[in-house]
């Protein structure tokens, strides 16, 4: 597997246009290619930008923080009080995801909040069409990412908010071990791997790479067209069902504005 990352100028309110950055930056893609590309760049250019105000000056709360916590609870799904974070950070499910302030972040925002893009599926797919039709493709594929934290250990990976054009999943349920013991629930991510593989080269600061080609993928399993509904559902799991159940059912989560999936 070789990733390669894409060098952009800085991409700022004034870029409307996500294919003109995509025409400007992009070479030549080859066929069985993957195109991972931050959400961020996704929504700013789409508008999707909150100018960060002072709260009020009675409020115990800083900079921009009453206006953050407002778009938090109108993003998620669920949240749970900044107060109750040894960080002050609000956790919560937004997109059927556990995420940090519903994934809205001011890093590299100058000065504007950035929300996740209106519709990230919508986007990898028509991302995905463009790329088939400016390089004459059959087997490309797309994935928008953003950084992610885990449970007990620092720092950030990433994680796919959506992709287009291959299976995400590889699933060995049923299947046997080295030692003919079978597999209960185990799936492998390939989405999410390759998302956390793009953002070791595009990186989290300065770095002005947004993007990265993903290339010589002999695990991946093209498919050319978007993901089904019924794709897109396998890839989410409830919190009843989930491992980790435990822990999200047993906090008193807020319900937010955002309609669940």
């Amino acid at each position: 597997m070789k990733v390669f990352p894409i060098k952009t100028h800085k991409i700022t309110k004034n870029d409307k246009d996500l294919f003109a950055v995509l025409n400007k930056y992009l070479p030549k893609l080859e066929e069985g290619s993957i195109l991972a590309i931050t959400s961020k760049i996704v929504s700013i250019t789409e508008g999707r930008l909150v100018k960060m105000e002072e709260a009020d000056p009675a409020s115990a709360k800083g900079f921009g923080e009453a206006k953050k916590d407002e778009l938090i609870k109108q993003e998620s799904q669920f949240y749970l009080p900044r107060d109750e974070n040894p960080y002050n950070v609000s956790f919560t499910i937004t997109r059927n995801m556990l995420a940090a302030t519903a994934g809205i972040d001011e890093s590299n925002g100058n000065g504007y909040y950035i929300l996740w893009p209106k519709n990230p599926q919508e986007s990898a797919n028509k991302i995905r069409e463009y790329l088939k039709k400016r390089f004459k493709l059959k087997n490309v594929g797309v994935i928008i990412t953003d950084s992610k934290t885990s449970p007990l250990r620092w720092g950030v990976t990433s994680v796919a908010l959506s992709y287009s054009g291959f299976k995400p999943l590889k699933d060995y349920i049923g299947k046997r071990d080295l030692f003919e013991r079978k597999f209960v629930f185990e799936k492998l991510s390939i989405v999410d791997s390759l998302a956390g593989a793009a953002a070791v080269v595009m990186g989290e600061g300065a770095e002005q790479t947004p993007m990265a080609i993903i290339s010589d993928l002999p695990f991946v399993e093209f498919q050319d067209r978007n993901p089904t509904q019924k794709e897109l559902k396998e890839l989410c799991i409830s919190p009843e069902e989930d491992l980790y159940g435990p822990f999200l059912k047993n906090v008193q989560w807020k319900k937010g504005s955002a309609k669940q999936n």
